[in-house]
């Protein structure tokens, strides 16, 4: 996450009772940035700083929130690959029956 990617989610449309995804919000910061450009999109959250302070104070958290969930990597169980990174016990036996097969065939 970096403060661009905030800046132009900030300047977008995306609203929290949207609930959001993390496609939603890759797509809303794609259109913010379309469409005001990087500089355009720090006017406006300048402007709401401006005029609604408090209320652009809120919708910051909100959008810093939403934006490390969205760069935030997916977690999920480790596979085969990881196991064998890892060196297990089975794993290691696995290897070692699969070189066998390879040195034979």
């Amino acid at each position: 996450m970096d403060d661009s990617w905030c800046e132009a989610l900030f300047a977008s449309a995306l609203q929290r009772s949207a609930a959001p995804t993390a496609e939603s919000v890759a797509a809303a910061i794609s259109r913010a940035v379309r469409r005001f450009g990087t500089h355009g999109c720090v006017s406006r959250m300048a402007q709401e700083f401006g005029d609604h302070s408090q209320a652009a104070a809120e919708r910051m958290r909100w959008v810093r929130q939403l934006a490390a969930e969205a760069a935030a990597p997916a977690t999920c169980e480790p596979g085969p690959e990881a196991a064998r990174m890892a060196g297990s016990p089975a794993t290691t036996a696995d290897q070692r029956n699969q070189h066998g097969r390879n040195e034979t065939q």
